[in-house]
Formats: structure tokens, sequence, C-alpha cells
């Protein structure tokens, strides 16, 4: 017995021995990667010794590890911008004591960025280069072959043919890189670098801009003007190339170790062409550059840098790639954010709030979520609770100042923040400093922005709490109680008849007999209906059958729920999930002369936003399905191929599934071209009717690219006002 416990007891030993051999490979895999994401972060030893020893350990790890080792530092590269020159000069002190290993990483770089712009990663390319760049200073690539490959960008100026924004992705890339690289290139390639910049200027002088006013937040100019990115980026690299190349913000690591990395080999690109232009490319649209402050607006401490400074594009470009990096996690994100590298030098509170507020009014949409801002503000307040409510106050004043010219679009998002925000802070503000909107016609931009704040705010509280908060005099402003209106309540036209179906619904009528009674009603409707559609869905599908009847129900909806209008968009999205309503009669509906008094409404726009995108989102899906079923149909017909030697009662059974495949890519084509069908009506619908009410509206003052053409043809012709027509086409130039 106690030589069977003690095999046992040598076995156990033995397995759990093999066990740690196998996991530990791992283990040190999991270190390597904990190690280098997390170089750079708070530590009790400086940056530089934090360097070197990590090279050391990654060095001695390298037979065994190289290939691991190679792909954390390209992710890194590619996911963690705002890290990058400490991950270049830890490249950097890698290659100065094992070149294969820096020619191997250089290569494997250029493989990315080949991967990335194939996939249309274009964000990422940019931190994928902009890493290369700056891998000149730490003398691991040469300086030529980065001038050659800046060259070979530009280039993509010069192609016909190609929509201006490939052009300008490429012009930005090299520019975005010259804060970084450009005083060590004009060191060596001065010649190269003025012919450089020489083209890159002839080609932002003839660059159209027609998009530019349709991105902006403001129409006015004053205090701050709006400026397209590259011309504002240009204008800080002249700046950057008067003062001699020479900023004073970017972290360079890599000065501490001259001594050893000039000593170091380096590396030549391999040659870079950029790949051509495929029609299905997505380039990045061009954008405006958000200013809200300046060095006024932060009287005490650091000051702002000028607009036109490299510090001011350095600073954002960072507070941006930590937003990008991190926004899925607002914790993290706002502690990385007030942690901000020579955060001591910069007002920094301002740089945050002005940058997040650029996002959140990036027209035409933000590059995350608008409550990711909303939730990222909160979370910044709390970590940073006797300085930043100060700021983002301040800012909103200003915001609130300037409705007048503000984007329609921003300022509904501005609602939306604002009234969150507030429900997050027991609604606490000064409404009193805006009592100037009480003497203004309630149709003017701050009345209407108050209002609409307040109607939001409802719906994350309730009625009888915004009339607490409010001082007396907004009374006017505060929403009505939101109560469903009864039409059939006194003895009025239609009474009998509401009783008798009433009475039929709570005695739990069959659907035939209640339809049986709305026969005899004239023009029935829904009013009766208590928010179950599911309950009523086959006599409201029967009197929706014609769009007379899809109008009708919408316009009861209204008229029963005029008085709350989220209840509307829950009804009407309801409506159209169930098929009851379609799409085009919901715009049919919105844009009627019966809606016309809501038309500046933001309930309304949010229905019709709502709308287009189930709308989009049910095409995209059947065509998925479809693409689906056709690669099935391709795998299918490939292995029958593959095993045409086998038994017959196999091909039998393939040709039955082939056929199956075939019936059902069939079925699914004609769903396609009835949704795109229904798809271009919508749209055709919403143009048209928008269209009549604007041109109305101007007369009365006296003042999606897949049917681009069709639109062209029917809707925007040179007959149409030019208000209208110049807006249009401004769209249009988002893509070209």
């Amino acid at each position: 017995m106690s030589r069977r416990r003690h095999s046992d007891s040598d076995n156990e030993g033995g397995q759990a021995h093999k066990r740690r051999r196998t996991s530990e490979p791992i283990e040190i895999e999991d270190r390597l990667e904990s190690l280098i994401c997390r170089v750079g972060e708070k530590s009790t030893s400086s940056l530089e010794s934090n360097l070197e020893g990590l090279a050391g350990v990654l060095e001695a790890d390298l037979p065994n590890y190289k290939n691991k080792i190679l792909r954390i530092l390209c992710s890194v590269a590619r996911i963690l911008p705002e890290k990058l020159s400490v991950y270049t000069t830890l490249v950097g002190l890698l290659n100065a004591r094992n070149y294969n290993f820096g020619g191997e990483f250089v290569e494997a770089m250029i493989r990315q960025l080949k991967e990335t712009l194939k996939n249309n990663l274009y964000n990422e390319a940019v931190y994928l280069v902009r890493f290369l760049s700056d891998l000149v200073n730490c003398h691991v690539i040469a300086a030529p072959s980065m001038v050659a490959m800046f060259e070979n960008f530009i280039s993509v100026t010069q192609e016909e043919d190609v929509p201006q924004v490939r052009s300008d992705w490429f012009v930005y890339v090299v520019l975005s890189c010259l804060p970084w690289v450009g005083k060590e290139l004009y060191e060596k390639k001065d010649v190269e670098m003025d012919r450089l910049l020489g083209q890159i200027e002839g080609y932002l002088k003839g660059r159209a801009k027609a998009h530019v006013t349709m991105l902006q937040v403001w129409t006015a100019e004053k205090p701050h003007p709006q400026e397209e990115y590259l011309d504002c980026l240009w204008a800080q690299i002249q700046k950057l190339k008067k003062d001699r190349w020479q900023e004073r913000h970017i972290l360079r690591p890599y000065i501490a170790f001259d001594s050893v990395l000039c000593e170091a080999l380096q590396h030549n690109l391999p040659p870079f062409t950029p790949p051509g232009h495929m029609p299905g490319a997505q380039y990045p649209m061009p954008r405006v550059i958000f200013r809200m402050f300046d060095y006024t607006d932060a009287p005490e401490g650091p000051v702002m840098p000028g607009s036109h400074s490299v510090e001011r594009y350095v600073i954002e470009e960072n507070l941006h790639c930590i937003i990008h990096t991190h926004w899925k996690e607002r914790k993290t994100c706002a502690a990385q954010l007030l942690s901000y590298p020579g955060k001591n030098k910069i007002p920094l509170n301002y740089h945050i709030v002005e940058v997040i507020f650029g996002e959140l009014f990036q027209l035409p949409t933000p590059p995350h979520i608008d409550v990711m801002y909303t939730t990222l503000l909160i979370e910044l307040c709390k970590l940073q609770p006797g300085s930043l409510p100060q700021v983002l106050a301040q800012a909103t004043e200003m915001l609130y100042m300037r409705l007048e010219t503000m984007n329609t679009s921003c300022i509904d998002r501005l609602i939306n923040w604002f009234s969150h925000h507030l429900s997050n802070f027991q609604f606490r503000w000064s409404w009193d400093d805006w009592s100037d909107c009480l003497t203004a016609d309630l149709e003017k931009p701050k009345p209407k922005f108050v209002k609409e704040v307040l109607e939001k705010s409802m719906r994350l509280s309730y009625h009888q709490r915004m009339v607490d908060i409010m001082p007396a005099a907004f009374a006017a402003l505060i929403p009505a109680e939101p109560l469903f209106k009864y039409k059939y309540e006194d003895e009025s036209a239609g009474y009998p008849a509401s009783i008798t179906v009433g009475n039929a619904i709570k005695n739990r009528a069959s659907n035939e007999e209640i339809l049986t009674i709305l026969k005899d009603v004239p023009n029935p409707n829904q009013e009766d209906d208590d928010g179950e559609p599911p309950r009523f869905h086959e006599i409201l599908k029967v009197l929706t059958e014609r769009d007379e009847g899809k109008l009708h129900i919408l316009k009861v909806v209204y008229e029963a729920w005029r008085n709350h209008p989220q209840m509307i968009a829950v009804l009407v999205d309801k409506m159209i999930r169930t098929q009851i309503v379609d799409c085009a009669a919901v715009a049919n509906w919105l844009f009627s002369q019966d809606m016309a008094h809501e038309f500046s409404r933001l309930f309304v726009w949010e229905i019709l936003h709502s709308t287009i995108r189930k709308m989009n989102k049910h095409v995209q899906k059947i065509q998925h399905e479809l693409e689906e079923a056709k690669d099935k149909l391709e795998k299918q017909q490939h292995k029958r191929q593959k095993d045409s030697g086998d038994e017959e009662d196999m091909d039998k059974n393939s040709e039955d599934e082939e056929g199956q495949l075939e019936e059902q890519i069939d079925r699914l084509q004609e769903k396609v071209e009835s949704a795109q069908s229904e798809q271009k009506n919508l749209f055709l619908v919403i143009f048209q009717r928008f269209i009549m009410l604007l041109t109305e509206h101007l007369a009365r003052c006296e003042t999606g690219t897949q049917y681009m053409g069709t639109l062209e043809n029917l809707l925007f012709t040179a007959e149409l006002d030019p208000h209208i027509l110049a807006m249009y086409q401004q769209f249009c130039a988002l893509q070209h």
C-alpha cells in the first residue's frame, strides 16, 4: 500500500511538473506582453531606467521568443499611439543590441502597414507611419529612405480620376509626422524636404473645399475660425519650420540614450508604393478643427498654445489617441487623460474639454457614440471635482452664448449631452443666468434650446421635478405634462362608437368582432390602442393596408400623445418593427402639413433618423444573408468538384443541397431588390418633401451616394433654390 501511495504521488508530481513545463512558455509570453504594454506608466523608477531594463529583458528572451516580441511591438505601435516615442526608444535600444532584430521589426511594420491600408484602417495606418518616422530619431531607419517614402506618398496627389479624400489622406500622413521627425529630416535632406513641402503647398492651394461650410460647428468666424484640418495643420507646420523645427512638448526619451543609439547601424525602408485606388475604398472624410478656447479663457496657470502652434496639434492629437484607445472604458480613459505627460506645462482641463466637445460635435458624425462623451465628462468631473466642473461650466456657458450661429445637428447633440449631464448632478444649474432667453421669440435658438433640454431631462426624471427645479419665470419653457389625450372624453361626434369599441376590447372580443364594429365607424382610428400593438396586430394590419390608413394611424398616435414625444417615438418605432407602417409612410407623415408646426422640434428628427437607420440596417442584413448563401454555394460546388470520384448517391445529395441553396439565393435576391427599392423610395420621399417644405419656407422669408444620380436628375436640378442646391453640393463633396 505504501509503495502504491508512493508511486501515485510520484505520478502526480510528474504530471504537475509536466503541466508547469508546458505552461511556462505561455507564462513568459504573458509576462513579456505585460512588461511591454505597461512601460511608460507610473513607476517609482525613471522612464529611462525602465526602458533600459526592459530592453535587457527582451534581448535575453529574443532567442526563444523573437516572434512573440515582434508581434507585441507591432501591435503597440498600432493600438497605443499615445506612447509612440516610448516604444520607438525601446526598439532603438533593441536595434543597437541586435541589428538583425531591428531589420526584422522594420520589415514586419511595413507588412502591417500594407495590411492596414488594404483593410481601409486608415487611422491605424497613420500611427504606423508616424512610428516609422520616429524610428529615424532613434537611428533605426535611415533618413533618406524615410524621405523617399514620403515622396511616394505625395506622388498620389498626381493621380487622375481619384477622390480628393485619397490624396488628402496621404498628404495628412506626411504632415502629421513632421512634428516628430521634421528636424532630423531637414538636417539630413533639406533640399528634398523643401521640394516635398513645395509639392504639398501646390496641392493644398488647388484643393476643392466646397465641403468646409457643411462641417463647421459655427457659421461665424469669430471668436475662433473653424479651419479645415489640412489648412490648419499646414499653418502649424509652416510655423514649426519658421521656428527651425523646435517644439517643446513631445516626450523624447531617446535623447537620454543618444550616445548608445548613434552608434547603431541603420536600416533602409524597403521601397513602398502606395496601393492603388479601389472603388470600394473608404477614406477618412475631411473635418474641421474645433476651437472653443484660447489663452484668454484660461487666465490662471500655464498659457494655452496658439491655434497655429504645433504644440497645440501635438497635445490635441495625443488626447484624441488616448480617447481612441480607451473609449470603451470610461474610468481608464478619464484617468489616462488626466495623467497626460507634461500636464503641468499646459492648461490640461481646457484642452481635454475642448477635444471632447470637438469629437462630440464632429460632423457629419462623431467618432464614437454620443453617450460615451457624456459618461467620460462625468467621470472626469468625479476625478477632478475641484477644477474640471468649473471649466465644463465655462464651456457650457460659451456654447449657450453662441447658439445663434451653431449647426443644428450640434445643438441636438449639445441638448442630449447637457440633459444627461444634469441628470447625474441633481439637475443643478444657474438657470437665472440664462434669463435672456425669456425675452426672445420662443422659436429662437436660446429658448428652443432650454425647452428641448427640459424635455430631454424629463425623460430622465419626471414632469413635477422639472417644475420644481426651474425658476417661476421659466414656466413658459417647461414641457406640458406628458399625458394621453383621449379624443372622446365628452359626448362629441364618435363618442357612442368609441364606447362600443372600448367595451368590446374590455370584454375581450375577438379580432373579427372588433373589425365588424369598426366597419360601421366612419374613419376609424386606434385611440383605444393601449400601447399593446401585438394584441391588436391583426386589426391594425387590416386598417393600414392602404397608404391612407398608414398615414391616419400615425396622425392618431400624434394626436393622442402630442404632449409625450418620447411615447410617439417609441410607438412609431414599434409600428415599423411590427410592419404596421412602413418607413416611407413615416417620412410622408413627418413632412405632412399636419406636422409642419412641429418641423423644428427635435423629436421629429429623432424619429426620422431612427427610421432611416432601420431601413439601412434592413437592407444590410438581407445583403449579408445573400452573400453568405452565395459563399456557401461556392464552397459546396468546390467540394463536389473535389469529391467528383466518390459515390453517385453523395453526388445526388450535394446536387439537392445546391438546388436548395440556389432557390434560397433567388429568394434573397428578390428580397434585396425589393428592400433596395424601398430604401430608394424612402430617400426620394424625404428629399422631395424636405425640399418642398424648405422652398415654401424660403419663399415666405424671401431669403446616400447609391442613388445620387437619381437624386440629381429628379430633385437637385439647376432650377432648385440655390440655398438648397449649395447644401446638397457640400454633402456630395465629402466623398470626393
